[in-house]
C-alpha cells in the first residue's frame, strides 16, 4: 500500500508545475473560504469587469485609449443599470406589496377547497388528513414569517453594504479594466516562475468564463424580458415581478425553473381558477422554457458549457453550499475547473526505471 501511494505521489506530483497549479488552487479556495464576505464586493466587480472586458477591447480596436474606452463603457453601463433599477424597483416593489397583502385571501381560498376533497372523494381522502396539511402549512407560514422578519430587522446593514457596493464595484470596475495588464503583471510577480499547467489552465479557464458570464447575463435578459411581455399580453397578475423571477431564474440551472414554476402556477390558479387563461399562461410559460433550453443554452454557451447535467447539479449543490448565491452563480464555471484541472494534470505513468529509483 506504501508503495502504491508512493508510486502515486511521483507519477502525479513529480511535476514541478504540477505542484505549482495546487498550490494556488489551496490558497484561492482558502482565500475565497474563509474571507469571501470581506472580499465580495472584489467578486462582483471582477465578474462586471468580464462582462465588460470585450465592448472596451472593441472600442480599442477602432483607435480610441483603453482609458477612454473604459471611461464610456463604465459610464455606459451604470447609466443602464440606474436606469433599470429605478425603473424596475418601484414595479418591483409594489407588486410584492400587493402580493403579500393578497397572500392570506389566496390561503383562505386554498383551505376552502381543500375542506370540500373530502365530500368530492371520500374514498380516497379523510377530513383528518386534511386538516393536517392545513396546520402543517400554517405552521410553515409562522415559521417563514418569523425568519422574513429576522431579515427586516438586519436590512440597516444591508443597506449600508449596498451603498458601499455602489459606489466601491464601479471605482473597482473601472481600475481592473483600465489597468487590466499592469494589474495581471505585477500579480504574476508573486507565482512561481514553474507555472506552464496553471497558465494553461488560466487561459482556458479565461475564455470560459467571459463567456459563461456573458452569456448567462444575456440569457437572464431576454426570458425575463420575454416572460414579462407574455405575462402583460395574458393579464397575469403581478407580471413584472414573476417575469423578472422566471429571468432570475436561469442562474440555477434545472432548479430554478421548477421553484419558479410553483408562484407563477398559483398566482394563475388563483387569478382564473382551472381555465383557458390558465392554459395560455401555462402554455406560453412552457414555450418559453423550452426555447431556454433547447435553444437559447445551446447558441449562449456551446462553447463555454460542455458538462453533463448531473455534474451541473452536484456542482450547484457543492458551491452553492460553500458561497451561497455567488457559488450557485459560478458554479457552471467552478466545475469546469475543475475539469480543466482534470484534463491538464499528468497522466503519464511510471516506468520501469522510475518506480525502482
Amino acid at each position: 500500500m506504501v508503495s502504491f501511494f508512493s508510486q502515486w505521489y511521483k507519477q502525479k506530483f513529480s511535476d514541478p508545475n504540477a505542484v505549482t497549479l495546487v498550490v494556488i488552487l489551496m490558497m484561492a479556495f482558502l482565500a475565497i473560504y474563509f474571507l469571501s464576505g470581506l472580499l465580495m464586493p472584489v467578486f462582483v466587480a471582477i465578474a462586471i469587469a468580464f462582462l465588460l472586458d470585450l465592448p472596451v477591447n472593441k472600442l480599442g480596436s477602432f483607435g480610441l485609449s483603453r482609458m477612454f474606452s473604459t471611461v464610456v463603457i463604465v459610464i455606459a453601463f451604470v447609466g443602464v443599470a440606474l436606469l433599470a433599477f429605478l425603473g424596475l424597483m418601484p414595479v418591483i416593489w409594489q407588486q410584492s406589496s400587493n402580493l403579500i397583502q393578497e397572500v392570506p385571501h389566496m390561503l383562505s381560498q386554498g383551505q376552502t377547497y381543500l375542506l370540500t376533497l373530502p365530500e368530492q372523494y371520500p374514498e380516497y381522502i379523510k377530513a383528518e388528513q386534511i386538516q393536517a396539511v392545513i396546520t402543517l402549512v400554517n405552521d410553515k407560514l409562522i415559521e417563514w414569517g418569523q425568519v422574513a422578519l429576522k431579515a427586516s430587522l438586519n436590512s440597516i446593514s444591508d443597506i449600508v453594504a449596498l451603498l458601499i457596493y455602489l459606489i466601491l464595484v464601479p471605482l473597482m470596475v473601472f481600475f481592473f479594466l483600465k489597468d487590466k495588464k499592469e494589474l495581471l503583471a505585477s500579480f504574476s510577480q508573486f507565482l512561481p516562475k514553474d507555472r506552464k499547467m496553471a497558465t494553461q489552465v488560466s487561459d482556458e479557464m479565461n475564455q470560459q468564463i467571459m463567456n459563461y458570464i456573458r452569456g448567462k447575463v444575456i440569457e437572464i435578459l431576454i426570458i425575463g424580458t420575454a416572460s414579462t411581455i407574455a405575462f402583460v399580453i395574458l393579464g397575469l397578475n403581478y407580471a413584472v415581478l414573476l417575469g423578472v423571477l422566471v429571468g432570475l431564474s436561469v442562474l440555477v440551472p434545472y432548479v430554478g425553473a421548477t421553484i419558479v414554476t410553483f408562484p407563477v402556477v398559483l398566482v394563475a390558479l388563483f387569478q382564473w381558477g382551472v381555465g383557458a387563461e390558465f392554459g395560455y399562461v401555462m402554455l406560453a410559460y412552457g414555450i418559453i422554457q423550452a426555447l431556454d433550453g433547447n435553444l437559447l443554452v445551446p447558441l449562449l454557451f456551446s462553447e463555454a458549457v460542455n458538462l453533463h447535467p448531473v455534474t451541473i447539479i452536484i456542482a450547484v449543490i457543492l458551491f452553492g453550499g460553500l458561497w451561497g448565491f455567488w457559488g450557485v452563480f459560478f458554479a457552471i464555471p467552478l466545475a469546469t475547473l475543475v475539469k480543466a484541472v482534470l484534463n491538464a494534470w499528468p497522466s503519464t505513468t511510471l516506468t520501469t526505471e522510475d518506480s525502482n529509483a
